[in-house]
C-alpha cells in the first residue's frame, strides 16, 4: 500500500483516517478539498494539475472526490481503496458535530473560507445537506468505481471500530535510513 484512495461521503471521516494512514506509511497526504477551493469557495485553476501532479509519485493517499472533474485519474494510480461506508446516523453525527464547530469557532478552512451560519442553512451543497442527501448517491458511485478498477484491493470499512482497528492493524513504514 503506497498509494492509497479513501472514499466516503463528508463526515464518514476520510480526511482523518488519510492523516493518520500517512503518518503511519511516511506518504504524502493529499487533501482534496485544500487542492479544489479557492478564496470565496471558488474552484482553483490549478486543481487538476496539481492532483495529476501530486498522484505521479510513488506514494501518497487522498481522499475519493471531484471524480467528475478529475476523471479517473485517482482510479488508474492507486494500489489500495479503501471504502469508508459508514451508515447515514454514523456520518450525520459526525458532519453536523464538525460543521456546528466550525462556524461557531470561525476557523479558515482552505484559502481563507470558513463555514458560516448562512451556508449551513441555505446551501444545498453545503456538507450537512450533502451528506444526507447524496449518502445513497456517493455508495452507489463508489460501487461503481470499484466495478470499474476490479484490480484495485478494496478494505471495506463499515464502522468508526473497524476503521480504528484496521488502521492499527497496518504495519508501520520502517525508518528511513540513516
Amino acid at each position: 500500500m503506497r498509494r492509497i484512495v479513501i472514499a466516503g461521503i463528508s463526515g464518514a471521516g476520510k480526511t482523518t483516517l488519510a492523516a493518520a494512514l500517512a503518518g503511519r506509511l511516511g506518504v504524502p497526504h493529499i487533501e482534496m478539498d485544500a487542492l479544489y477551493h479557492g478564496p470565496g469557495w471558488t474552484r482553483r485553476p490549478e486543481f487538476e494539475d496539481d492532483v495529476r501532479g501530486l498522484t505521479e509519485g510513488p506514494g501518497w493517499i487522498c481522499d475519493a472526490q471531484y471524480h467528475w472533474i478529475v476523471g479517473d485519474v485517482l482510479g488508474t494510480r492507486a494500489d489500495t481503496f479503501v471504502w469508508l461506508d459508514l451508515p447515514r446516523r454514523t456520518v450525520m453525527g459526525r458532519v453536523i458535530r464538525r460543521s456546528l464547530a466550525r462556524v461557531i469557532t470561525g476557523r479558515v478552512l482552505w484559502n481563507g473560507n470558513t463555514e458560516t451560519w448562512r451556508s449551513l442553512l441555505r446551501d444545498p451543497g453545503h456538507p450537512v445537506r450533502w451528506a444526507w442527501s447524496q449518502h445513497g448517491t456517493r455508495r452507489s458511485e463508489t460501487a461503481a468505481f470499484l466495478s470499474a478498477h476490479p484490480e484495485v484491493p478494496v478494505v471495506r470499512l463499515r464502522t468508526a471500530a473497524q476503521a480504528r482497528r484496521w488502521l492499527r492493524s497496518v504495519p508501520p513504514a520502517p525508518p528511513p535510513p540513516v
